[in-house]
């Protein structure tokens, strides 16, 4: 354990990172299974809905910090790419 003050208060911030971080990965990995289940069950307008969903998630991801813009959009262009394939 740290003993000088700052570098308690740092773990305490990081410790805090970490958890809304793992917070926000796993919801976005939840909506993008959730997607690709609807898309394996060949449900079209259950995965348009779910695609928005995802979009929205990932982009509130990518606003916090959790992932880089760019493997954001990454993302979503694949998911769009595996609704248009259906």
């Amino acid at each position: 354990m740290a003993n000088i003050k700052s570098a308690k208060k740092r773990i305490l911030i990081s410790e805090r990172n970490f958890v809304e971080n793992r917070i926000a990965r796993s919801s976005m990995r939840t909506a993008i299974k959730k997607f690709e289940l609807s898309v394996a069950n060949s449900n079209k307008e259950e995965a348009e809905k779910l695609l928005s969903t995802a979009y929205s998630v990932i982009d509130k991801a990518a606003k916090k910090g959790v992932l880089h813009k760019n493997q954001a959009d990454r993302r979503k262009a694949r998911l769009s790419k595996r609704l248009a394939a259906m």
